[in-house]
């Protein structure tokens, strides 16, 4: 359909919008017309994840991404309010760690490398002749030249960084989280039974999003202020004056009081579902950034006061930060498993992955993207500032033992994958026998056989990604744990630590802290190429947009930097076009949706009025509304949420292939789930060539359920379903609007039988969802 030159935009803009064919256009103002003929429409919303060049620079908030995910795993409970808010907060106190991680890694190159360490070293300096001025040697013992000056400049950088981020994230609020949902009245606090994402708030997070974007822009200007005042209050309580020394005392106090403002803005409040909330915490949104940069001018004044005899010797001190930090982290992913354990014993389901520790294992993951890629841009610095690694002291040795770990993590990984190959050898093995017993007339073709057992097999890789996942979090602890103990125990890299040792010892520290500098710094780099070419290549954009497809699902619940939510704007935007299109024509819908378009018709749905969401018929395809949310997302896709569903819709009918890695069924208990999910869909359609497919049909996998006739056939036979019994139209002027509550809203105001006017959306993968 959008491939049609006859298409045009209905409603919408450049970012989402909503396409219908041109002899359709007028479909709504004339109902009776169609004679009872659907009318396709497609909502198309690719823009929003993979639209703009700029998109492809969110790869750097991958992090604040995955810690955001981690809110929206908690396991499925009832009548256990105070638990499930401290997970929420937890989560939250995670996602405020890897902000200041940030922060304090941009610190360490701005300030600790580049103007403590080089710029104080005449040979570094020496190399790299843009520092002169900052240099002692290279001007002349200058003005720019103190240490403290040195800092106060470079601390410029780490400053701009977080006023980038506020930045971002301002922007992107307005866009997306003041879209105004569909109006409904406010609920009750607590309904352990209504699903969530039917809730009137659940797409409006609007509040606090700023709210946390005011304590995380704090949180990073209170974190240059710390790097600054620590380093000069160091050296004044050795040889300083009393003055500066009791300036710096009270510096930190101020700092320190002011941190844990921060902490209790971050667990004060919570989302608000229950209702639209269009308040705004004025008073935190204005005040606690603009005091927190007054620090911060506070410390540069302090920190460049002249202080004659001070010299940047080694490394800055307050490099022990990153070791508390990472503890800090490392406890609070701890506290996270404890809760996140409580609340599944409280309702165990078999098929929620990893039995509820889901959330914490990708908190940990989250946390242990930030310490790479802190350590990788510290690592390529450092080695770029002085290729012989002689002259400055270099990164913490923290990040240098973090980076040593990621070798065995490799082995594992490699280990891992080498079992998973296996099984899946012998699935095809297996597989092989079934697809020949599925076809006892055709002629046996092995090649043929093999790639459709092989695609079978290959498919199921996606069931076993919990496996992977908790491997690799149980791997990441265990030797993240190591790691801060021998850099706490040592205070020395591990190579440094381990030379009295045995040569077999000492020569796998050599490996593996070789090997993982290495690794840490490629690894960077490619991630900053990918990047930059996504930001020219829009097919590169479009794979990073599959990637956001399900990261930037859920709303900003924990971290206000994580790439903003596309749902906030194509969830109202469903919902608005489905409730006015039956109230100004009196038709039903069928509302299909493919992959992750799957996912935003189930949502728009549960965001309807319960008149008007009895009048909508789903069919999906290619789903992951089981397979993937439902159990990675127990509270929200769980098995009471989908039964809801199922039992508020006219009615809902779920096609899946056995080849399709990502699609599957919906498992509804009871007899519920034969009445949703069709039969394993046949692929590939032929086994061999037929009159139908005289040439050999593909294998389609995940794509093009639409060109099986079983697709055809189940749209009919909703659209049939739907079609018998409605009343006439009503005139335009007794139709209730469709956010007014207590009415008999927009469904029952529908055509009839010869004059209808019917709402068929048809979804395309990453990022194509037609409504």
């Amino acid at each position: 359909m959008l491939g049609d030159p006859r298409t045009v935009r209905i409603t919408g803009d450049d970012t989402a919008a909503v396409y219908r064919r041109a002899d359709d256009a007028d479909a709504e103002l004339h109902p009776g017309d169609r004679r009872g003929d659907p009318v396709p429409e497609a909502y198309v919303w690719c823009n929003l994840t993979s639209g703009n060049a700029s998109r492809a620079l969110w790869l750097l908030l991958l992090p604040f991404m995955v810690a955001n995910l981690a809110h929206w795993m908690r396991p499925t409970t009832t009548n256990r309010p105070l638990t499930v808010r401290l997970y929420a907060v937890i989560v939250r106190l995670i996602g405020l760690t890897l902000t200041v991680l940030l922060v304090a890694a941009a610190c360490e190159v701005a300030m600790d490398l580049v103007a403590w360490q080089c710029a104080g070293t005449a040979a570094c300096a020496r190399r790299h002749s843009w520092l002169g001025f900052l240099s002692p040697a290279g001007s002349g013992a200058g003005w720019w030249s103190l240490p403290g000056r040195r800092l106060a400049l470079a601390s410029l950088a780490p400053a701009a960084l977080t006023g980038l981020l506020w930045y971002l994230s301002h922007r992107t609020w307005g866009a997306y989280e003041s879209q105004q949902p569909l109006p409904r009245p406010p609920e009750p606090e607590e309904e352990p039974h209504r699903p969530a994402l039917g809730r009137p708030g659940f797409w409006y997070g609007r509040r606090l999003v700023a709210r946390l974007r005011a304590a995380h822009t704090a949180a990073g200007f209170l974190t240059v202020a710390a790097a600054l005042t620590v380093s000069a209050a160091h050296d004044d309580r050795r040889h300083g004056a009393v003055a500066l020394e009791s300036l710096g005392l009270l510096l930190e106090v101020t700092l320190v009081a002011a941190g844990g403002l921060v902490v209790g803005v971050v667990c004060r409040r919570g989302r608000t579902e229950n209702r639209l909330d269009r308040q705004l915490d004025g008073a935190v949104v204005r005040l606690l950034p603009a005091g927190a940069l007054a620090l911060l001018v506070a410390a540069m004044v302090y920190a460049g006061w002249s202080r004659p005899g001070r010299r940047s010797e080694g490394r800055l001190p307050g490099a022990s930060a990153f070791g508390a930090l990472t503890l800090t982290q490392g406890l609070l992913v701890l506290a996270l498993g404890v809760v996140a354990h409580l609340l599944y014993r409280a309702h165990p389901d078999t098929r929620t992955a990893l039995r509820g520790l889901a959330g914490p294992s990708v908190a940990l993951l989250a946390c242990a993207l930030g310490g790479v890629m802190s350590g990788g841009v510290a690592q390529r610095v450092a080695d770029w500032l002085d290729g012989t690694g002689h002259s400055p002291a270099g990164p913490p040795v923290l990040l240098t033992w973090q980076a040593s770990t990621i070798p065995p993590l490799l082995l594992v990984l490699l280990g891992l994958t080498v079992r998973l190959a296996r099984r899946t050898w012998l699935l095809r093995r297996a597989e092989a026998a079934e697809v020949e017993l599925e076809h006892p007339d055709e002629p046996t073709d092995t090649a043929r056989t093999l790639r459709i057992a092989g695609t079978r097999a290959m498919a199921t890789l996606t069931d076993r990604a919990p496996l992977v996942v908790g491997v690799t979090s149980a791997m990441t602890l265990l030797l993240g744990a190591a790691a801060l103990v021998g850099s706490f125990a040592t205070d020395d890299t591990p190579v440094g630590a381990a030379h009295a040792a045995h040569p077999f010892v000492r020569g796998a520290a050599e490996t593996a802290q070789t090997l993982g500098s290495w690794l840490v710094g490629v690894g960077f780099l490619v991630f900053v190429t990918w990047g930059r070419r996504a930001y020219k290549d829009a097919s590169a954009r479009r794979t990073i947009g599959i990637l956001w497809d399900v990261g930037t699902f859920w709303p900003r619940a924990a971290h206000p930097f994580a790439p903003p939510c596309y749902a906030e704007r194509a969830v109202p935007d469903l919902t608005w076009r489905m409730a006015t299109w039956t109230r100004g024509t009196g038709g039903r819908i069928v509302l299909s949706g493919h992959s992750q378009g799957s996912v935003l018709a189930a949502a728009a749905a549960w965001q309807l009025n319960p008149s008007v969401r009895g009048r909508v018929g789903l069919l999906t395809y290619g789903s992951p509304l089981e397979r993937l949310y439902g159990r990675w997302f127990p509270a929200y896709f769980g098995p009471a949420a989908l039964s809801s569903l199922h039992r508020d819709v006219d009615c809902w009918r779920n096609l899946y292939r056995p080849t399709d890695p990502i699609g599957g069924p919906i498992r509804l208990p009871g007899d519920c789930g034969p009445q949703v999910d069709r039969a394993p869909l046949r692929d590939p359609l032929a086994y061999g060539r037929t009159a139908r497919h005289p040439l050999p049909a593909p294998i389609l996998g995940h794509g093009d359920y639409q060109a099986d006739p079983a697709f055809a056939e189940e749209r009919a036979l909703l659209l049939a379903r739907l079609r018998p019994g409605l009343p006439r139209p009503r005139p335009a002027h007794e139709l209730p609007d469709p956010g007014e509550p207590g009415r008999a809203a927009p469904g029952h105001a529908a055509a009839g039988p010869d004059d209808e006017g019917y709402g068929d959306a048809a979804q395309g993968s990453s990022g194509r969802s037609s409504g």
